[in-house]
């Protein structure tokens, strides 16, 4: 009855809790946050210093005492009151301005396929104990094509790939559900460890995560393109030990990823071949849609669609598709549900 009561005086919130990102949506105001999911935490008091872009900055650059914390990884809750303290963070952001002294929002929150029961739970906890009065657990596949506006709940088959930053999702929705998935821990993330290691390997020189995913976004491509693009890495020297500057290009990052692409090809032509022939049909008709950040690397949708032999296209704003979708299930009850994943309360 309480909660009830604030939650009059609450927005309603759609969140995408990624592994790389976290996005906030609210239904008067659209996309309200947008920050990465890393929370920098004192070790020595417990005391919560940043989140978001400040606490990413810190990332590799901190005292011993001073904790920068991804608290997902591979999109499932890795670090419960870590977690539970970034979402609250955030909540408490959204309403600062209403002056609501305890939010009590209803959420709806994207998950990444095949993610077990327990890990449900931790994601439906988290949010309940960071001030969620009624949590709505989505795919985020299912969340992506409904933010793409797809027509999700036809008879017709509608393929989506969400590559995000710690897992590659790939389903196929026809009637309101999933008929066909494949979900993996390869994404985003991996593709910046390739570079790492492949700096490592070929020029015995160490560099950090933010300056592999730089590289990734600037001149990481998936198919050979008509200009060449290069780019200067500053490093440490793992033989001197000291600073050291080498130029790498785009043929050279195209070729660390390379393994990590490939898999990831051959997963949608296994979801593919696994689909029932009505619905494949409608896919080679319609195509296959491409969402979060790692849809963005060039040449990407090519390659697929060379591999797949159906037509791919990425989706208009990818980053943003599955915190749209949760917006749209915000505002439309029925949709969402029929769509929502069976709450975890049993448990």
């Amino acid at each position: 009855m309480f909660n009830r009561i604030l939650g009059k005086f609450s927005k309603d919130l759609g969140i995408d809790l990624g592994t790389s990102s976290t996005l906030v949506y609210t239904s008067d105001k659209g996309i309200v946050i947008n920050e990465p999911s890393v929370v920098a935490v004192n070790a020595r008091s417990d005391e919560v210093l940043a989140v978001g872009d400040e606490a990413k900055k810190m990332i590799g650059k901190t005292p011993a005492h001073i904790l920068a914390i991804k608290p997902l990884i591979d999109g499932v809750v890795s670090d419960f009151e870590v977690t539970e303290k970034m979402l609250k963070y955030f909540i408490d952001k959204v309403h600062s301005e209403n002056f609501t002294l305890v939010p009590r929002p209803r959420v709806v929150i994207g998950i990444p396929l095949d993610i077990t029961e327990v890990e449900k739970k931790a994601v439906e906890d988290a949010v309940k104990s960071a001030g969620g009065r009624e949590v709505f657990l989505v795919e985020e596949p299912m969340a992506a094509a409904i933010g793409v506006r797809l027509p999700v709940l036809e008879a017709s088959a509608t393929m989506i790939v969400d590559i995000g930053g710690g897992t590659t999702d790939i389903a196929v929705i026809s009637l309101g559900g999933c008929v066909n998935t494949k979900s993996l821990r390869l994404a985003g993330n991996a593709l910046n460890n390739d570079i790492i290691q492949y700096v490592r390997e070929e020029f015995n020189i160490l560099i950090g995560e933010q300056l592999a995913e730089k590289v990734k976004i600037e001149i990481g491509t998936a198919t050979h393109l008509k200009e060449n693009l290069e780019m200067n890495l500053r490093g440490r020297d793992l033989i001197s030990g000291l600073p050291k500057e080498i130029k790498v290009t785009d043929g050279q990052i195209r070729e660390a990823m390379r393994k990590t692409i490939n898999q990831i090809i051959d997963n949608i032509k296994l979801v593919l071949e696994t689909t029932p022939p009505e619905l494949v049909s409608d896919i080679y008709e319609c195509g296959i849609v491409l969402t979060g950040g790692g849809s963005l690397l060039k040449g990407l949708d090519k390659e697929i669609a060379n591999a797949a032999r159906v037509p791919v296209k990425i989706a208009e704003d990818p980053l943003t598709c599955v915190v749209r979708g949760a917006g749209i299930l915000l505002a439309d009850r029925e949709l969402l549900e029929k769509i929502a994943v069976p709450s975890t309360k049993g448990i």
